[in-house]
């Protein structure tokens, strides 16, 4: 026998009721000790549908407009939700090209470029390249398109090996000069503790004798006077370059030939502790080493070569150790004031 319609306790939660059509339950249940309605319960309204976006002069409930007309496309660099894309959009000179965060904006040439937030800003050779807040001087970022710009530390282009090299050897003359002024004696008694030495190897040679008996030995000094005469060779090398790297960066070789070394950090003068290490790579401890069977020339030597083979900062060994990087001081001021009329490409050694 069928249940009558009506009103019935729910056997699912018994603490309801809910009207049962014959057939199954129908409505939402009310409470146990409610009063039910006569008849079965109202039927629920659907549920309204989501408003739709309206678009910028577009009235509640009309269509979205058609990609042309009056009022088209909206001021931004997208359209507008609900708005269909119109043709052209993103090309140049089509709707949406150029605006903030749309296509071509911040593009070389185009709109925007050189504003801060576009894209390129701050990238090496680009707009603002070395401001505040833009990418550590002498940075090659990833994903430049196409060939990587030199790096301009501080928007200055990068000395060549050629500049280098020619600095190096004025300085070097000057150091040769020093030293014999204060090493020449010193010299002058290693030469003759060795003298006799030598002058009997070579009149051996000449006469066809490779015989080693009965040569003259040095004297007792000769050992001590080479470790005095390096000892005052780096002496010397240490008081006429650090001091002047310390203050200025540049030595007076580098002045001639309007280089410096600057910090990668900052630009700023590189101070005491930098410029100490930087000499003692190339200077200090190497020529001490002369004594060791020249490997400290060796050590100089490879040091000298390597801005050749370091891309694309070109820090020799003491360029790295120091973390400093050496350029080229523009020719109007003598300052480190960059220059636009320098060439952003520098000298390629």
């Amino acid at each position: 026998m069928s249940v009558q319609p009506g009103w019935y306790v729910d056997p699912a939660d018994p603490e309801t009721r809910r009207y049962w059509d014959g057939e199954g339950w129908l409505g939402a249940p009310i409470p146990v000790d409610a009063t039910p309605p006569d008849g079965p319960p109202p039927v629920e309204p659907p549920p309204v549908p989501a408003a739709q976006p309206v678009a910028p002069g577009q009235s509640p409930g009309s269509a979205p407009p058609a990609a042309t007309g009056p009022g088209y496309p909206p001021p931004a660099a997208e359209p507008a939700p609900g708005w269909p894309a119109p043709p052209g959009y993103g090309q140049p000179g089509g709707p949406g090209y150029g605006q903030p965060g749309g296509p071509g904006y911040g593009q070389p040439g185009g709109p925007g470029y050189g504003q801060p937030g576009a894209p390129g800003y701050g990238q090496p050779g680009g707009p603002g390249y070395g401001q505040q807040g833009g990418p550590p001087p002498g940075w090659a970022p990833p994903g430049w398109p196409g060939r990587q710009p030199e790096p301009r530390p501080h928007g200055l282009p990068l000395a060549g090996y050629g500049s280098r090299l020619v600095a190096r050897l004025i300085d070097f003359a000057i150091l040769l000069a020093l030293n014999v002024v204060v090493n020449g004696w010193f010299v002058w008694r290693l030469y003759q503790e060795l003298a006799p030495y030598w002058r009997e190897i070579f009149r051996r040679a000449l006469a066809g004798n490779s015989s080693t008996d009965g040569l003259p030995q040095p004297g007792e000094q000769a050992g001590l006077l080479q470790v005095v005469i390096l000892v005052i060779a780096a002496g010397l090398w240490l008081a006429y370059e650090v001091p002047a790297m310390a203050s200025s960066g540049q030595t007076f070789g580098k002045r001639v030939m309007r280089i410096k070394a600057v910090p990668l950090a900052a630009d700023q003068p590189l101070g005491f502790g930098p410029a100490l290490r930087r000499w003692n790579t190339l200077g200090g401890v190497p020529t001490l080493l002369w004594y060791c069977c020249g490997l400290g020339l060796l050590l100089q030597l490879i040091d000298a070569l390597s801005p050749l083979f370091d891309h694309p900062l070109r820090q020799a060994l003491h360029d790295k150790r120091a973390r400093t990087v050496v350029v080229q001081v523009p020719r109007s001021t003598g300052s480190t004031t960059p220059d636009d009329r320098t060439d952003p490409s520098g000298d390629t050694p």
